[in-house]
């Protein structure tokens, strides 16, 4: 058996694996039990003669030869979806975009690039999904998106060091702040020092394999006393607004808080910058992508200076 006989079948699961990270997270995504994920992965191996993935206890990661399978197994994935859209009937793949978020992209950022892009250019058609920035830049190696919002902290390294390096533009760059209630002692001064988050109870996202806890100041300087988890913003958000606790917020999302929560910078300690980057793999961008592109970067200068203002 050789590479030239592999199944189109094997080459998506293969695609699939290599995006989400673990052969469970993808059998779950294409409603195939773990077992027969396993087994079109070892007859692609088979076929192949080669190692494509390096099972590790937190998940899989791409052999050199497995990079080499994904690329080719995208580009052929991607030609038999042209051709069913053509058959179909459906808009060809020039006008089509795959744009990936992370989640507090979707609270002001994506839904006003996506308004302007419609009325700029109504023949595009942009299809979303929100993930976290590890799962985003699986899926754009993986050929499954055209462009990914991501996040990044200092010291803002490459998003991943594969090769070819992604290619990234920086949408914004502001520093983290803090959602307190109204109600509380913080509430009102026009920012907080990092010594009063001391002792202070937190509200924070589940973290989860190498993510790790949102809504607790990075900085703080002792054990925080996590009092409520909840993975959504909007969650974390109303739970202050009850004066529950304290979250940690973007920027992005300060327009977009509840009565009852005040939103401050922090002063006094080093500086917790969060940065917005649009990411994708190759240049030149499609001419439907390059336009999503440009919304994206309109919509983040509005956004930066609607806070200043």
């Amino acid at each position: 058996m050789a590479i030239t006989d592999a199944s189109l079948v094997a080459l998506r699961v293969f695609r699939e694996v290599a995006e989400r990270g673990t052969f469970t997270a993808a059998a779950t995504a294409l409603g195939y039990t773990q077992s027969a994920v396993s087994r079109q992965i070892a007859a692609l191996e088979r076929a192949v003669g080669a190692d494509l993935l390096e099972r590790r206890h937190e998940g899989v990661r791409l052999t050199s030869a497995g990079r080499i399978v994904l690329r080719r197994a995208v580009a052929v994935a991607e030609q038999v979806d042209a051709a069913a859209r053509e058959l179909a009937g459906l808009p060809g793949a020039g006008g089509r975009v795959r744009l990936g978020w992370f989640t507090s992209a979707g609270a002001g950022l994506v839904p006003r690039a996506l308004s302007e892009l419609r009325r700029a250019h109504p023949g595009v058609t942009v299809t979303s999904r929100e993930a976290s920035t590890p799962a985003l830049i699986r899926a754009l190696r993986a050929g499954s998106l055209d462009l990914a919002v991501i996040a990044t902290e200092p010291p803002h390294r490459p998003p991943d060091t594969e090769a070819p390096p992604l290619r990234t533009r920086v949408l914004t760059d502001r520093s983290l702040m803090v959602a307190v209630p109204a109600t509380h002692p913080l509430a009102g001064g026009a920012f907080v020092d990092v010594a009063d988050l001391r002792g202070q109870e937190w509200i924070a996202g589940q973290s989860s394999g190498n993510e790790r806890l949102m809504g607790v100041w990075p900085g703080l300087d002792e054990r925080p006393v996590i009092a409520h988890v909840a993975r959504d913003w909007l969650a974390k958000l109303h739970l202050v607004a009850a004066g529950c606790g304290l979250t940690t917020i973007p920027p992005l999302l300060a327009g977009a808080v509840p009565e009852g929560v005040r939103v401050l910078p922090v002063r006094g300690g080093p500086e917790e910058g969060r940065r917005m980057t649009l990411a994708w793999v190759h240049d030149p961008l499609s001419p439907a992508a390059a336009r999503l592109a440009e919304a994206l970067q309109g919509a983040a200068t509005v956004e930066v200076s609607e806070r200043e203002g």
